[in-house]
């Protein structure tokens, strides 16, 4: 079934006691809309609709999902909806806030915190249409907070697996926000092949091709250097299926050497390694290198100096999120 637009939900209405203000943004996964709580605070309302598998027209609630679509279409929807009541489950400053879920219309609403700003996406186009780029300082703050946050969601046995600059929400004060996780969507990739992966390429790591791959802190923290690339250059790096044919970044890199300090490059080059364990193992280690050259952050041993414990950190860390315990990402079951 070919992908079409589907009808948001109205201006004005009422939904399990929220008003819907408007549409604010919309993909192929899912519609988020604008509301206003029972006590009239504005809160963001993700609604569970694959445009692949469901079509819904204006004027009508329930999505019409075609009898052939309906099993996969269900998968989704208990990932989206099992994802919602493991995100609600944390409470930090750097990650979405996930206010309450709920049934309707034949679909799932996971309700969030809303807050004014951007994302660092629109950031670093607006600056590019001037011909500028984000300082290093600014790029280093701005992904302490992102590993700050993605710590917390791996503590949780979760991944992202769709970090990117449009998926990084900044605050009116520049603090980062993580947004719209893709693990309840790698799941459902996963379990039902007929469906086209939803990775982001340039931003993917080449874990996500690889089906037997081993998902873990290292394939989230790929999608890190790929959106620190995206700030230093104003484009997403070489995807990584073309980069195991013909790896053209070495080039890419030399771009960013009259902006950006080799310690920056050399922790981006580290990130982007397409070999899982020769990227940094854990955000702990990473954050130490953004921390290194901050004011009062202190110096710190060279990346390449990391890599020592990389293979006991890789047996400790597939243990956890690997095919060793017989989950997948995003499953949070005991």
């Amino acid at each position: 079934m070919a992908a079409q637009n589907n009808a948001p939900l109205p201006d004005g209405m009422e939904i399990a006691g929220y008003r819907i203000v408007k549409k604010i943004a919309s993909g192929g996964f899912s519609i988020v809309y604008l509301a206003n709580d029972p006590d009239g605070n504005a809160v963001a309302i993700k609604e569970y609709l694959p445009s692949a598998l469901a079509l819904r027209q204006p004027g009508e609630l329930a999505p019409v999902i075609p009898k052939a679509n309906l099993a996969v279409f269900r998968i989704g929807l208990k990932c989206f909806f099992e994802e919602g009541r493991a995100l609600a489950m944390i409470a930090h400053p750097n990650v979405v806030r996930v206010l309450n879920f709920f049934r309707a219309n034949e679909t799932v609403y996971m309700v969030m915190g809303y807050e004014s700003g951007h994302s660092l996406q629109e950031h670093v186009a607006r600056l590019s249409a001037k011909g500028k780029r984000l300082s290093e300082e600014s790029i280093r703050r701005i992904f302490m907070g992102v590993c700050a946050g993605l710590r917390e969601v791996h503590t949780n046995k979760l991944l992202h697996l769709d970090l990117k600059p449009a998926n990084i929400y900044l605050r009116t004060d520049g603090t980062p926000i993580l947004l719209d996780f893709g693990a309840a969507r790698q799941t459902f990739n996963a379990d039902v092949p007929k469906l086209t992966p939803m990775y982001t390429p340039g931003f993917a790591p080449p874990d996500l091709y690889n089906k037997h791959a081993n998902l873990g802190p290292w394939s989230d923290i790929y999608s890190i250097g790929a959106s620190m690339f995206a700030c230093m250059s104003g484009s997403p790096p070489q995807p990584a299926d073309q980069r195991k044919l013909e790896d053209k970044m070495e080039a890419y890199y030399a771009r960013c050497e009259d902006r950006y300090t080799p310690e920056l490059i050399g922790m981006v080059r580290w990130c982007l390694e397409m070999d899982p364990l020769k990227r940094p193992q854990s955000l702990f280690s990473l954050q130490k290198q953004l921390r290194s050259k901050l004011p009062g952050g202190g110096a710190t041993e060279a990346a390449p100096g990391m890599r020592d414990a990389l293979a006991e950190q890789w047996r400790g860390l597939v243990g956890r999120f690997g095919k060793g315990n017989g989950k997948k990402p995003g499953d949070t079951s005991a």
